[in-house]
């Protein structure tokens, strides 16, 4: 039997054409020009554990979080495949029985029912931000469903809709739905929030819960339902679901440690995420303890606290403001502003002086009227202890002693002792004074903690940082390890704030000049604390000390920290643990530098009138005051006797001429003092 020739040249002509049509399609899908797959996301910002610390817009004002497939819940992904696409791994991205079926349902009804849209043409309209409903777009649609299957793999093109997909307003990505909706991450959602999910995308605006509660709810009742009928999920957890509320508000996304994460996105502009040593409920916990703080304060003030670790010099909290809002200057970030520090640097200047050998904290000082020069400083209180250990000076944070040291030591040393913890002080000249002794130096709260971090690290400098992946290198010693724990030994004896916690924290108060910061820094064996309190702007707070302000609100950040204080370390071995009597008699009592030429420390000195005034004189009299020294006095005026036998410490001298005049006192011992006056 002959063969039908012309069959088989017929199928040979079919086969060519449907080779040459398979060939034609797939040069056009190759030639599809795709749009850019990859959008700009929130920058995130994470704590020590990965979880969110703050959330930032991307330039258009949308919340757009990076997500994976792997990060959200199982369940959600069955219901958005098993709704929208339950042939999605297995078509190449155009659904054909779908299609046929949207067409046939829009030929009986006179109107489109169903779309017949595979999840790849909905990342593609999402892509393009193209309209549904019109055969162009939706043909453009399949072109750029195939070009993506072909050129991304199913996780891939899954990962572009968890990424785009809308949830009303300016939310897009299931992650920023689950928080803005539910205020969790979309690893862990319900049925009912799974269904939520699967539905909004379909209409956002429409359903959006916030506005439309009653639509949105049967909107996921019919996912839920039909998850129930096709198996997804139980009927147990179906019934349940559908007793689960919609939410009807939208949650504020994080924002804690605002200050410092503006920060670490300014600083690295081009890092979608940046991993932090915040630890992030430690960082809540004393943003509320700053709103509490202030109820009951004078309206203006504001609290800065800073957390870390001194072993490891991880910054776990960083509190920049009371609140991050122009009001009241909110917005600066007071753990960086260089402030003066008051009293803040007396530990330092007391290890150095104990490190040096020029003191030890049973070594007895002088706490009394003394100039340096032109500089005469003054204790806070305006009284004169006399005689006192170091340890005791320091404790009460008497200025005179604090003086006397660093005028031994060198206000150079203490800068130079200051660099090498790491800092940089501003100084008001060009040169230090003995003023830095009491603050007349700029650091921030930052610094401040982390000078305390090296005496609490055994006089081992330690730098303090933020991102996780900032390990600074180690730092030169300041002082030594005996020096830095006679230091925290001296530190911890101070009494805690009335009702606070008691326990081994090594503490130290501060009030800068005219009352405008109240400080408070300590340590325990682990950890590292700094409070700051006062104005942004630098104005006065009258009647505000670091005692009474600060100092309550460190011990409260310490509560809010751990249940109680790590145990501060025991002396290292070469620490000289004497009372003052059986010191090496260098060490018993301070002696100034110059003392050996220079007057005996009890020795009579002339407190009224100083030298070198210009006075009036009233009915030739002329009122007159000594200190120490040892009574009777006898005054002198230009080298005549006026008054002998005097046992007061005021009293007036007559028969005084008008002019210039040396006047003299003389105590018992023969000691002299004088001064140069002009009487007018």
């Amino acid at each position: 039997m002959r063969r039908p020739d012309h069959l088989i040249f017929a199928l040979a002509l079919a086969l060519f054409a449907g080779a040459a049509a398979r060939d034609a399609l797939d040069r056009w899908i190759s030639a599809t020009a795709l749009p850019p797959l990859v959008a700009e996301t929130s920058t995130i910002l994470l704590d020590r554990d990965g979880r969110l610390l703050r959330v930032l817009t991307v330039e258009d004002g949308r919340w757009r979080l990076p997500v994976a497939p792997g990060t959200v819940d199982r369940t959600y992904l069955d219901m958005l495949i098993a709704y929208e696409d339950g042939r999605f791994y297995r078509h190449p991205g155009i659904d054909v029985l779908a299609v046929l079926r949207a067409a046939g349902q829009a030929l009986w009804h006179g109107r489109i029912v169903s779309g017949g849209s595979t999840l790849t043409m909905q990342v593609a309209r999402l892509l393009e931000d193209s309209g549904t409903g019109h055969w162009r777009g939706k043909f453009r649609q399949m072109r750029v469903a195939l070009a993506l299957e072909r050129r991304l793999s199913k996780r891939e093109i899954l990962s572009l809709y968890l990424a785009r997909a809308p949830f009303g307003g300016n939310l897009e990505g299931v992650r920023a739905a689950a928080l803005a909706w539910f205020g969790k991450p979309p690893a862990r959602l319900t049925p009912a929030e799974a269904a939520l999910l699967v539905a909004l995308p379909q209409s956002p605006e429409a359903r959006r819960p916030d506005r439309y509660p009653a639509i949105a709810r049967k909107a996921r009742d019919r996912v839920l339902a039909r998850m129930a009928g096709e198996g997804v999920i139980g009927q147990d957890n179906h019934r349940a679901a559908l007793s689960e509320p919609v939410p009807v508000s939208r949650r504020a996304f994080p924002s804690a440690a605002p200050h410092l994460t503006d920060r670490a996105a300014r600083l690295a502009p081009h890092l979608g995420r940046h991993d932090l040593t915040i630890d992030g409920p430690l960082q809540r916990r004393l943003e509320r303890l700053v709103r509490v703080s202030l109820r009951g304060l004078t309206d203006g003030l504001s609290i800065a606290i800073l957390v870390a670790d001194h072993g490891s010099g991880e910054i776990l909290a960083s509190v920049g403001s009371a609140g991050y809002s122009a009001a009241g200057q909110g917005f600066v970030d007071m753990t960086r502003a260089p402030r003066s520090p008051g009293s803040i640097l007396k530990p330092l200047i007391y290890g150095m002086a104990f490190d040096r050998g020029h003191a030890h904290p049973e070594t007895l000082i002088m706490d009394r009227p003394t100039a340096f020069g032109q500089y005469a400083p003054q204790n806070f209180d305006g009284r004169f202890m006399g005689t006192l250990t170091a340890a005791e000076a320091l404790r009460l944070s008497r200025n005179i002693p604090a003086v006397m040291l660093v005028d031994q030591i060198g206000p150079g040393h203490l800068m130079s002792a200051l660099r090498r913890v790491g800092l940089d002080p501003r100084l008001p000249g060009v040169r230090p004074g003995l003023a830095v002794a009491l603050g007349g130096v700029g650091l921030s709260l930052v610094d401040l903690v982390q000078l305390y971090a090296t005496l609490a690290n055994g006089g081992q400098a330690r730098p303090l940082y933020w991102r996780a992946d900032g390990l600074p290198p180690p730092r030169s010693r300041v002082i030594g390890r005996a020096a830095a724990w006679q230091v925290g030994d001296v530190l911890s004896g101070l009494a805690p704030p009335p009702g606070a916690r008691h326990g081994a924290l090594a503490y130290k108060t501060g009030t800068s000049y005219g009352h405008r910061d109240a400080w408070a820094l300590g340590y325990d064996g682990r950890h590292v604390a700094g409070v700051w309190i006062g104005r942004p702007d630098g104005t006065p707070v009258p009647g505000a000390f670091g005692g009474d302000l600060a100092a309550p609100v460190l011990f409260d950040a310490f509560q809010r920290l751990k249940p109680a204080f790590d145990p501060l370390p025991p002396p290292p071995p070469e620490t000289l643990i004497l009372p003052t009597a059986d010191l090496p008699p260098p060490l018993r009592r301070f002696t100034a530098r110059g003392a050996a030429f220079g007057p005996a420390p009890d020795a009579p000195k002339l407190a009224f009138p100083p030298d070198g005034a210009h006075l009036p004189l009233s009915g030739n009299t002329l009122p007159v005051k000594v200190r120490d020294g040892i009574p009777p006095f006898t005054w002198m005026a230009d080298g005549r006797p006026l008054l002998t036998g005097v046992r007061r410490r005021e009293t007036a001298l007559y028969g005084l001429e008008t002019g210039f005049s040396t006047l003299s006192v003389i105590d018992a011992r023969g000691r002299a003092a004088r001064v140069s006056v002009r009487l007018d």
